[in-house]
């Protein structure tokens, strides 16, 4: 029984780091930490006004479908 709890447990876990991982890119959390890592800055706000600047330049450039 409590191999079963263990093994569900780590599961759970597993699970809930995919779901952490998927949702940090969804709203642009993992590209803005890249983009801190990249430009070796820390968090602040000019630094992630300046983020969202370099995104919105590389939005602006990708070619619209249909």
């Amino acid at each position: 029984m409590i191999g079963r709890e263990l093994r569900l447990r780590e599961l759970v876990r597993g699970m809930a780091s995919i779901v952490r991982s998927a949702l940090q890119e969804i709203f642009d959390e993992s590209a803005y930490a890249r983009f801190l890592r990249r430009r070796q800055l820390q968090t602040s706000p000019e630094a992630y006004a300046e983020f969202l600047r370099e995104n919105e330049v590389s939005r602006q450039r990708r070619a619209r479908c249909c």
